[in-house]
């Protein structure tokens, strides 16, 4: 069997990209205008630049989008251009001429192998980035209430043997409320600081401290005991480990991704669930191409009596049920019932049992 590109690999290929970049041009185009319908309320209101609607929104809505619905692309665009050639019994005419199925799949793996790497290329280059711009707009311009932010009950291990306590965070004035730091050294309680309050100060980048305790332990009897009405101080904590959530880490390049997970791992944080999360669908959700390509040929490539409209009907179906089993597999992940690289991955090992079974079945 030969892999070398031949006329019918390009011409498979050309139909296969220039469908799916058609189709993402006329479901964007949909998408951005419903959008701005459910969104012009607030651009009017909160007086949004046009210049900004358009270059640090829109421009940077598409890749998320683009991305976020890439196996329903992939999967329609499939489905559609592949059913034409069965209804046109151009698959009938490519297998009688010698052609084996097998090798019909050539060039739809390379179109997969493309999109996905595109895909690939968006998540890990282009979209923390353009995510960080757009989520900025929506805070200045659509959902205006970062200031309403409060988190209760911090525990985090910032340091190998040190922790902190926050009663409560206010995203308001950024003030952390009654707040405990212990040090300890060999199992043994060596330094207790308590604050009534701890005021993030973003010029100085430290910690202005309020009513403060520092109590000294020694080895002895004698404690030392410092105290006052002011204090600032740096510790390996800012203000923004209190932000971190499911959409701060969407605005991360992979190496600070590793990093946040590295460190909240290490201080304890249940939010590290979210850098989980984001990490594997970054790599999970490209690899579907290959599986939602097989699955949507297989389905395809027949001449069947319900024509097109039945082909893209499924086709919707499926590649909709991927995509909500995707979002659906992250409950394991927030209810620590399964580690987040096997709920991720699951649809895709699901989906990839169900692409071998049909594509075992096609032939025949």
């Amino acid at each position: 069997m030969s892999l070398k590109p031949k006329i019918l690999d390009l011409y498979i290929m050309r139909k296969f990209i220039l469908t799916f970049f058609i189709a993402l041009l006329l479901i964007i185009g949909i998408v951005i205008i419903f959008d701005i319908s459910e969104k012009i309320d607030h651009f009017v209101a909160n007086e949004a630049p046009l210049k900004d609607i358009v270059f640090h929104y829109y421009l940077n809505f598409i890749p998320y989008f683009v991305n976020m619905f890439s196996p329903l692309f992939v999967f329609i665009t499939v489905i559609f251009f592949t059913s034409r050639m069965a209804a046109n019994s151009e698959i009938v005419a490519i297998l009688s001429g010698g052609v084996s199925y097998h090798r019909l799949m050539v060039p739809y793996y390379i179109s997969a192998a493309l999109i996905a790497a595109l895909s690939l290329s968006l998540n890990l280059f282009v979209i923390p980035q353009s995510n960080a711009t757009r989520l900025q707009f929506e805070r200045l311009y659509v959902k205006r209430n970062t200031n309403d932010f409060k988190r209760n009950n911090v525990h985090y291990q910032i340091a190998p043997g040190t922790f902190v306590y926050v009663s409560s965070f206010s995203g308001w004035n950024n003030t952390a409320y009654n707040i405990t730091l212990e040090e300890l050294k060999d199992g043994r309680l060596v330094s207790k600081l308590t604050a009534e309050s701890a005021t993030w100060d973003s010029t100085a980048r430290c910690w202005h401290l309020r009513k403060y305790f520092i109590r000294d332990y020694s080895d002895g009897l004698q404690d030392k005991v410092t105290s006052g009405a002011a204090k600032d101080t740096v510790i390996a904590l800012t203000v923004d480990d209190f932000y971190y959530n499911k959409k701060t880490v969407e605005t991360l390049s992979y190496k600070q991704l590793n990093n946040l997970i590295a460190t909240q791992k290490m201080r304890g944080d249940a939010n590290v669930m979210y850098a989980q999360i984001e990490k594997q669908t970054r790599y999970a959700l490209p690899f579907s191409a290959f599986i939602l390509t097989i699955i949507g040929v297989s389905l395809s490539s027949r001449r069947r009596r319900g024509g097109i409209g039945f082909n893209i009907g499924i086709g919707i179906a499926l590649s909709f049920s991927y995509i909500l089993f995707m979002k659906f597999s992250q409950m394991f992940v927030f209810t620590d019932t399964l580690p987040p690289a096997v709920a991720i991955w699951m649809p895709n090992v699901i989906f990839a049992v169900i692409a071998a079974v049909l594509y075992r079945l096609a032939p025949k």
